[in-house]
């Protein structure tokens, strides 16, 4: 970095928001896949949407990539810093800036943690429903930057389905503001849905007005086991069509992984008996206070006199709905617990679901020989979590690995990223997804709004070297 970009960067952030030296520390690269080499020179740390665009500006002019980090709870290495990168932290834009419950919206500042925003809507009796089990530390840039999904998908959608506007500054400094609370506005092209899940490549997002429900008045969760992926299948369209909207989760966990999250997860107690081929937590959210649970109960008492499921506990306190929900979120713990390992994000239908612990244990044990394989997610939106392990002592497989399970899921059609992002660890398998023709089309985007490549360089992919300006 010159020094007259240095000392532009200084004036127009202060002591505050200008860190060097010391001050950066391992904080700044490192995320929960471990800490990078390349330590940042410098983090820069804007309180508002003025200060982003004017040292947007500034590495625009003399031509500095930035790498955008929120919570740092990304999975895929698209926060942290590359060689030669200036990090800018969303950290000190963290407020909540209007709640309006009559309208349904919340308007945050990027830096805002997710379980601030869930807090304060629950305040005036309202629900920002997106949850993820890094809600106390991730941050709603990052949600909007990979279009987190999360637990509820099922009833209120993906973080694009919760937004109604968004600011952005793009990489010369100029601010985009598109923040507005209407549902129906076909006003031109939607603006917002270029920054939602485009990662920070494209813009970086510094505000947002966000959708709110009203807080449903019931909330009951059962914990079923089944002895097979046709009843789970079953099952899940039974109580679909019993529940209809209510039905807000509908999560399932293969057997290798309950064991795993029983085992390994402190404070965790088995709801119903391990020995079952599939578990699956069921919530139902409603606003009949007298008649949701006698409705769950009819509905899993048929499932299970019709053979969906063999074993279930129903609910019956908060205590139980949380300890449910424990088991459920333990799945994360349980899976990095076997570290060395690689994990996957994957989006497949629901018929190759049933073949994915078979198919991909045959090709996996063909080539590695003995793997573990532990399974589980959010079924009923196609997102599947799972990790592969390579039983022995040398360093992991990582590569092998990735290419046989990103293989299989290219073949059947499915996505090797549901809700995680792209980032750089994704990056050389972006095209098992996405076709030549549509990977084209990205880097025209790109090169149009970010022609010298500034904002979060060779994230989701690389820009060919006739395509930079």
């Amino acid at each position: 970095m010159t020094p007259p970009l240095h000392d532009t960067l200084r004036a127009i952030l202060g002591d505050k928001g200008f860190l060097t030296g010391a001050d950066v520390h391992s904080g700044y690269h490192t995320d929960p896949r471990g800490t990078v080499d390349a330590r940042p020179d410098m983090v820069l740390r804007p309180a508002s949407t003025q200060e982003m665009s004017q040292i947007m500006a500034a590495c625009h002019g003399a031509s500095q990539p930035v790498v955008i980090q929120g919570g740092l709870t990304g999975l895929v290495v698209g926060a942290m810093p590359q060689h030669g990168e200036v990090v800018i932290s969303l950290e000190r834009m963290n407020k909540v800036e209007a709640i309006d419950a009559k309208a349904g919206t919340i308007t945050v500042q990027a830096g805002t943690p997710l379980q601030v925003v869930q807090e304060a809507a629950d305040a005036v009796g309202m629900v920002y429903p997106l949850d993820l089990g890094s809600r106390g530390s991730c941050s709603i840039g990052g949600n909007l930057s990979t279009n987190a999904g999360g637990n509820r998908v099922i009833r209120y959608g993906m973080t694009r389905d919760l937004t109604l506007g968004i600011e952005a500054v793009l990489a010369d400094g100029t601010i985009i503001n598109s923040l507005n609370g209407y549902i129906k506005n076909n006003t031109g092209y939607d603006l917002k849905q270029m920054f939602i899940g485009s990662e920070g490549t494209l813009g970086l997002i510094t505000r947002a007005t966000l959708r709110l429900y009203p807080k449903p008045k019931t909330q009951v969760v059962a914990f079923c086991a089944a002895d097979s992926f046709d009843a789970v299948s079953d099952l899940m369209t039974h109580t679909r069509s019993g529940l209809g909207a209510d039905l807000s989760a509908f999560e399932v966990i293969w057997a290798s992984t309950y064991a795993a999250i029983l085992s390994d997860v402190p404070g965790t107690k088995a709801p119903v008996p391990p020995g079952h081929a599939f578990y699956v937590l069921i919530e139902m959210m409603g606003s009949d206070s007298a008649g949701d649970t006698d409705k769950f109960e009819t509905c899993l008492g048929d499932a299970l006199e019709r053979g969906m499921i063999v074993d279930a506990v129903l609910s019956r306190s908060n205590a139980e709905i949380d300890a449910f929900w424990n088991v459920r979120d333990g799945m994360a713990q349980a899976m990095g617990k076997q570290q060395p390992a690689v994990g996957f994000d994957i989006s497949l239908s629901i018929p190759d679901m049933k073949t994915i612990e078979d198919e991909l244990l045959r090709r996996l044990r063909a080539a590695l020989g003995d793997v573990r394989l532990f399974v589980g997610g959010h079924l009923a939106d196609g997102n599947l979590h799972l990790v592969a392990k390579a039983v022995t002592d040398a360093p992991q497989p990582k590569e092998q690995i990735q290419q046989i399970v990103y293989g299989w899921v290219g073949e059947v059609g499915g996505s090797i990223s549901a809700e995680h992002g792209i980032g750089t660890l994704k990056r050389a398998y972006l095209g098992q997804s996405r076709t030549a023709a549509e990977l084209a089309l990205m880097r025209t985007l790109k090169q149009a709004m970010d022609p010298k490549n500034l904002l979060n360089p060779g994230r989701i992919f690389h820009m060919q070297a006739n395509d930079l300006g």
